[in-house]
């Protein structure tokens, strides 16, 4: 397994020897990918799995974490999701860049009771690796190009560790320029 620069004092092992700390969704699509020994995987206290406080505890840079967050949207009382990968540092753009990627009136960050249910992750935890197979997962182009990234691991108590290249190759990935704004 390749050296991680970003996991700062954890250490860092396959993925696929600490399934425990991964959601299902999210072990079962690193095995089909065959990703499940590329991506490394630490395990943390689940009381400082946001991004900032993770970053703090354990010496990771925040400009190499990245963070999921689903977005909804109805079109013909349908409700369309999507998730979008950005770097902590910025914020995506739901209001112009994913609402029209989704060809919806209004978007919005969807109800953490609908992302769990949707996705069987834990809310705070949720990673675009294992999501429904028919969201498109909305990739920052920041994100796509970076070397490394810590990401959630579907839970609460553990962090991936893996390439923008990895998260660029999921089925469902659309690498979008502009997706992510500076934080101001």
């Amino acid at each position: 397994m390749r050296s991680w620069n970003i996991a700062g004092t954890l250490d860092v092992v396959p993925a696929a020897e600490r399934p425990d700390l991964l959601a299902e969704p999210v072990a079962k699509a690193l095995r089909e990918l065959g990703a499940d020994t590329e991506a490394g995987v630490v395990e943390i206290d689940p009381e400082v799995a946001d991004t900032e406080q993770f970053c703090e505890t354990y010496g990771s840079p925040l400009d190499a974490s990245a963070n999921c967050v689903v977005v909804a949207g109805k079109r013909g009382g349908e409700v369309r999701y999507a998730a979008a990968m950005v770097l902590a540092t910025t914020r995506a753009d739901v209001n112009n860049v994913i609402r029209r990627r989704l060809d919806v009136r209004k978007a919005s960050f969807a109800p953490m009771a609908d992302a769990v249910a949707q996705t069987a992750m834990a809310y705070g935890g949720i990673t675009p690796i294992g999501l429904p197979d028919d969201w498109p997962v909305l990739l920052d182009t920041a994100v796509a190009e970076a070397p490394e990234v810590v990401i959630g691991s579907g839970t609460r108590n553990g962090k991936l560790l893996v390439t923008g290249e990895l998260l660029a190759s999921l089925p469902a990935a659309e690498v979008i320029d502009g997706l992510a704004k500076p934080i101001i």
